[in-house]
C-alpha cells in the first residue's frame, strides 16, 4: 500500500466509513468543539448543513481551521481529515445545495426550504490534508495534502 492517496481515494474512503463524522472547531476564546455532522460532497468541497448562529458557524467565524474524523469501522480503519471552513447563508447557495448534494431531505431539519430558512447555513470545507488510517494505523496509513 502506498503511503500517498489523492483526494477521489481519501472521499470514497471517507464516504465508505459512515455517514457521520465529528466536527472540530475552536471558538474565539480558544475552547474546542466537537459535534457530529452528516457531510457530503460536491466536488473538491464538503458541506455540512447547520445553526447559523450555531456553536459552530460563531467558532468558524473566528478561527476558519476545522478537523473532522469519520466514524470508524469494527476494524478500526478510518479518515481524517483537515481545512479551512465558510459559512454561507445566502439563498442561492442554498437553492444549489437543497437537492442533489445531500443524501438525506434537509426539509427534516429545515421545513421552510431553501427560500424560508433563514437561521439555516451551510458549511463549506475546503480540505487541506487527510490521512486514512486502516486498523487504527497499525495496518497502514495514507497522507493526502493540497
Amino acid at each position: 500500500m502506498s503511503d500517498r492517496i489523492d483526494l477521489d481515494e481519501v472521499k470514497a474512503c471517507a464516504s465508505g466509513l459512515s455517514v457521520w463524522a465529528h466536527l472540530a472547531t475552536v471558538g474565539a476564546d480558544g475552547e474546542p468543539d466537537v459535534v457530529p455532522v452528516h457531510p457530503c460532497w460536491e466536488g473538491d468541497t464538503l458541506w455540512t448543513m447547520l445553526g447559523a448562529n450555531s456553536v459552530k458557524a460563531r467558532n468558524v467565524a473566528a478561527n476558519n481551521k476545522v478537523a473532522l474524523h469519520w466514524q470508524v469501522t469494527e476494524v478500526g480503519d478510518g479518515v481524517e481529515l483537515w481545512g479551512t471552513a465558510e459559512l454561507f447563508t445566502d439563498v442561492e447557495t442554498k437553492r444549489r445545495l437543497w437537492e442533489g448534494v445531500f443524501d438525506y431531505d434537509l426539509s427534516a431539519f429545515a421545513p421552510g426550504g431553501p427560500d424560508d430558512s433563514p437561521d439555516t447555513g451551510f458549511l463549506a470545507i475546503r480540505p487541506t490534508r487527510a490521512l486514512v488510517l486502516k486498523q487504527y494505523g497499525m495496518g497502514g496509513m495514507q497522507r493526502w495534502a493540497a
